[in-house]
C-alpha cells in the first residue's frame, strides 16, 4: 500500500517548528537549514510540483542539506563578526566592587560588570563591603584587587 504524501500545509508548518526550535537551543545554525528545507517542499507542494512522499522526502534532504553545505560557514562567519569578543584578561584596570570585606593579602568576592567574582585583596589595607578596588591581574576565575 503506497504511503499518502504529506499535504502542503504540514511540510510549512514542520519548517516553521524547526525554525523556531533553531531560536530556542544553542548551537550552530543547523536546525534552521531543515526547517527552510522543509518550508521550500511545502511551497514546492502548494505550487503543484510535487506529489509522492517519496519525491518531497528526497527534495527535502537535498534542499536541506545543500543550503547546509552552502550558507552555514558564511553565516556562522557573519554572526561572528556582529558579536564583540570579550577577552577575560581585558578585566585588568577594571573597577570592582567588593560584596563582603576581605581582610589584607585575604580572599573574599566582588562583583565586576554585574557578576560575583572570588578574590584576592593584594594591598596591605582590608577592603570593606562595598568599596571599589580596581583589577590588577586575572588568574582563571579568580580577581586579584587592590583597594583604591
Amino acid at each position: 500500500m503506497p504511503m499518502a504524501a504529506f499535504p502542503w500545509w504540514v511540510w510549512i508548518v514542520l519548517g516553521l517548528a524547526l525554525l523556531v526550535s533553531e531560536l530556542l537551543t544553542p548551537g550552530g545554525f543547523y536546525i534552521c537549514f531543515f526547517g527552510a528545507g522543509a518550508i521550500v517542499v511545502g511551497i514546492l507542494k502548494f505550487l503543484g510540483l510535487s506529489s509522492s512522499l517519496a519525491t518531497d522526502g528526497l527534495l527535502f534532504v537535498l534542499i536541506s542539506v545543500a543550503a547546509l553545505s552552502f550558507f552555514r560557514k558564511p553565516l556562522l562567519a557573519r554572526f561572528r563578526k556582529l558579536t564583540p569578543e570579550i577577552q577575560v584578561d581585558n578585566l585588568t584596570s577594571e573597577t570592582a566592587s567588593a560584596t563582603e570585606d576581605i581582610p589584607p593579602n585575604g580572599h573574599g568576592k566582588v562583583e565586576l560588570r554585574g557578576t560575583a567574582w572570588n578574590a584576592t585583596n593584594t594591598s596591605d589595607q582590608p577592603i570593606l563591603k562595598g568599596q571599589r578596588c580596581k583589577v590588577e591581574r586575572v588568574e582563571g576565575l579568580t580577581l586579584f584587587v587592590r583597594s583604591q
